[in-house]
């Protein structure tokens, strides 16, 4: 058996790359804190608490060589990844800690749709729009994630101006049902990542059936990412994604770091 050299291996040029700067790391994150913007469901729904810190000892009597913190917050708040389980269609499928980590790490492409979304707020994406963007840049990859571009991260450190509502709703953009049942059941991707609260549109909930990507994408083993930062600075494709949650028993979601590799 040929012993293949580390200083040829695969994993130490990666690393090389990395060390070289000739690879690149994109935090896709939002910073999570007590002023994270976070969903609001109308009543009578409840809501998850907001993400908070307690301090037990910061090198004091409690703790003369440490600082430590308890932490509390809802699964769904912050960038965090969306489990299968956490929809009705999915009720059946796998929690956080189920899904296998190569799900979670691959080809990343970035749909551009920041034009039209602030032009219309309501914006969603269509079949002919990801059929008219593969005729220009390739087909969807596979185990690879579409991140929807849409400007939202502009807003990410604001709760009004991020859940965008008024008299009649929530006014972010997102995906059309049609759209939706076609990226869950006709593509290979791994999932789908978004800037903004969540991964179904603001106005969701009116289309059929309601939340159409939570529906369909979570119901086909597929997966949903949200509130992600400083995706153009990523190209249109030949980026890497690294989507890393907690890996919670029973988890319907996770807050996440969400990195992406580019050559540069």
């Amino acid at each position: 058996m040929t012993v293949t050299s580390k200083t040829n291996s695969i994993l130490h040029q990666f690393a090389t790359a990395l060390a070289k700067q000739h690879i690149q790391i994109v935090d896709l994150t939002n910073k999570l804190s007590a002023e994270t913007p976070t969903l609001r469901l109308p009543e009578p729904f409840p809501n998850l608490v907001d993400f908070s810190l307690e301090n037990v000892a910061h090198f004091n009597d409690d703790g003369p060589f440490w600082s430590h913190n308890n932490m509390a917050t809802g699964e769904h708040i912050g960038t965090h990844l969306d489990a299968p389980i956490h929809w009705i269609s999915g009720k059946d499928g796998k929690d956080v800690a189920s899904i296998e980590p190569e799900r979670l790490i691959g080809d990343a492409v970035v749909l551009d749709f920041s034009a039209e979304s602030a032009e219309n707020p309501d914006f969603l994406l269509e079949i002919d729009h990801v059929k008219a963007w593969e005729a220009q840049h390739g087909p969807l990859p596979e185990n690879g994630w579409l991140l929807f571009r849409t400007g939202w991260d502009q807003y990410a450190q604001d709760q009004q101006a991020f859940l965008n509502e008024d008299e009649t709703g929530s006014h972010t953009p997102g995906i059309s049902a049609q759209c939706a049942k076609w990226l869950a059941e006709e593509t290979k991707i791994s999932g789908l990542g978004v800037e903004t609260v969540g991964i179904d549109a603001g106005k969701g909930a009116e289309l059929d059936p309601p939340f159409p990507i939570h529906y369909h994408l979570l119901g086909n083993d597929k997966y949903g990412v949200t509130s992600l930062q400083n995706l153009a600075s990523l190209p249109t494709r030949g980026a890497v994604i690294v989507v890393a949650p907690l890996p919670i028993v029973n988890g319907t979601a996770s807050p996440c770091r969400v990195y992406a590799l580019v050559e540069g």
